[in-house]
C-alpha cells in the first residue's frame, strides 16, 4: 500500500508542475494577445481621428472653392 502511495506521489508532483507551467504559458500568451489588441484599438482610434480631420479639411476646402465655381458658371 505504501508503495502505491509513493509511486502516485512521485508521478503526480511532476504532472502538476507541468500543468502549472502550461497554464502560466497560456496566461502569458493571453496577456500578450490582449496587449496587442489594445494597441491595435488605439491605432484604429488614432486613424479614425486623422481621417475625420482630413475629411473636415477637404470639406472646408470644397466650401472655399465652391463660390469660385458658381461665379464661373454665371
Amino acid at each position: 500500500m505504501t508503495g502505491i502511495i509513493a509511486v502516485v506521489m512521485t508521478f503526480s508532483i511532476p504532472i502538476i508542475a507541468i500543468m502549472t507551467v502550461h497554464t502560466q504559458k497560456l496566461a502569458k500568451i493571453k496577456h500578450n494577445m490582449i496587449k496587442d489588441e489594445i494597441t491595435l484599438e488605439k491605432l484604429k482610434q488614432e486613424n479614425f481621428l486623422l481621417e475625420t480631420e482630413k475629411m473636415k479639411l477637404e470639406l472646408e476646402q470644397m466650401r472655399i472653392e465652391s463660390p469660385k465655381d458658381l461665379s464661373k458658371i454665371i
